[in-house]
């Protein structure tokens, strides 16, 4: 093992790839929220990104970037910062965590990043979901900042947090689909000994964890788009809003599942590909190691 690839992260190298990542996958994450906040009608991702474009311009598939980059620095900052932090307190290159620790670190870090970060995404949904709806009817928030202060004075501080079971439900199984399944399945390449700490294990490795990651989330991920995208008492609960979305039957649960492993898939694989590249460059080497 080179002496590059032994260094570990700094807590805030997540945050920082996640938000790289999220300028370029912004327009598929947009398209995502538009698939599933319609109930009725079946148009495909393609079509609504031409019908996005012709209405609004090719820039309207950027609506709501401030406040991704919001969510990212806020719900995966904290996300990362919790299990990178854990696992270096827990583990050793002589001695890795077992993967049910893992598991366990990752669903924790995810419940704190899902509550920290449900402000900028009931934002980001909003914003991004403004170019659909008729001009009288669209919020217009300005920016990321415009939007938590408009929804704080507007609506109430605790609406900021509108979603937030839904969205910490989410961050959990994300989590644990991205960050514990990621490095299980990079540590399982590296122990064959055909795969070195490259990008491809990491390309690899991220995109078996997006993959696993979308399957665990989606359901909940359609929940919490229609609920922090609804109108003041829409829903008197989540099971009222469970069994509205359940009347376009089982797969309403999953709707938008394509688009959301398309955006999912390069997101997790740019921004883990981004972090291995801070890591090997900016990180730092564990006090074992500067002492042998």
């Amino acid at each position: 093992m080179t002496e590059r690839s032994k260094k570990l992260s700094r807590w805030y190298f997540g945050g920082l790839a996640s938000a790289g990542a999220a300028c370029v996958t912004h327009p598929l994450d947009l398209l995502k929220v538009h698939l599933q906040t319609q109930q009725e009608g079946k148009l495909s991702m393609s079509k609504l990104a031409v019908r996005v474009v012709k209405k609004q311009g090719i820039f309207a598939l950027y609506n709501g970037l401030t406040a991704s980059l919001l969510r990212q620095l806020t719900y995966s900052t904290t996300r990362f910062a919790f299990y990178e932090v854990g696992k270096q307190s827990l583990e050793s290159p002589e001695n890795p965590m077992p993967f049910y620790q893992k598991l366990v670190l990752a669903g924790l870090s995810g419940a704190a990043g899902g509550v920290v970060g449900t402000p900028g995404d009931l934002i980001n949904v909003r914003m991004q979901n403004d170019v659909k709806v008729a001009p009288e009817l669209r919020r217009n928030y300005k920016h990321a900042l415009d939007g938590l202060v408009r929804v704080w004075s507007e609506e109430g501080f605790l609406r900021l947090f509108s979603g937030c079971s839904t969205a910490t439900g989410r961050a959990v199984l994300m989590t644990i689909g991205q960050l514990s399944f990621y490095d299980q399945i990079k540590l399982m390449l590296l122990q064959t000994e055909v795969f070195d700490d490259s990008p491809t294990t990491h390309f690899i490795s991220s995109l078996f964890a997006g993959a696993i990651a979308t399957t665990l989330t989606q359901p909940l991920d359609v929940l919490k788009t229609r609920a922090m995208n609804a109108k003041p008492g829409e829903y008197k609960s989540m099971g009222q809003l469970i069994l509205y979305t359940a009347k376009s039957g089982p797969l309403g649960f999953f709707k938008g599942y394509v688009p959301a492993f398309v955006r999912l898939a390069p997101q997790t694989i740019l921004t883990f590909v981004f972090l291995e590249q801070l890591r090997a460059n900016f990180g730092f080497l564990p006090q074992t190691s500067k002492s042998s």
